[in-house]
This record gives structure tokens, C-alpha cells and sequence, in this order.
């Protein structure tokens, strides 16, 4: 167990680097019920109080990079 969850940290960490083709390489990974979940968090961490300051700007900077239109 201990290797998922360090997949799992490093997928999180890929997701709120703030760096769009990190954010969408590792999105891209996901099967589309884990993308679901992964943008249901997202909007939690936007909109619910309880999150650091960081955590939400990079949350919003995924969202913007997941929700914008493909170029």
C-alpha cells in the first residue's frame, strides 16, 4: 500500500504544480470516474473554507487548466 500512496501524492502534487502540461499530463492518466472525482476535489478546495491560501491558488490554477477550452 505504501507505493499507492505515494503514486497518489505525486499524482497530487503533479495536479497543483501550477504548470499546465504537468496538470494535464497527469489528468490525462486518470480513467474518466477518477477524472470526475479529481475535479469534484478541485472545486472543493476552491469553494469550501478550511483550505491554505497555496492549496486554493493551485487548485483554482488546475481548474483553469482542466475547464479551458482545448487550443
Amino acid at each position: 500500500m505504501h507505493k499507492a500512496s505515494e503514486e497518489l501524492e505525486q499524482l497530487w502534487e503533479e495536479l497543483l504544480s501550477r504548470q499546465p502540461g504537468t496538470i494535464k499530463a497527469a489528468f490525462a492518466s486518470l480513467n474518466p470516474s477518477n477524472q470526475k472525482v479529481v475535479l469534484a476535489h478541485l472545486q472543493r478546495m476552491v469553494s469550501e473554507p478550511g483550505w491554505q491560501p497555496e492549496q486554493n491558488l493551485s487548485a483554482r490554477a488546475a481548474l483553469d487548466v482542466l475547464l479551458s477550452p482545448p487550443e
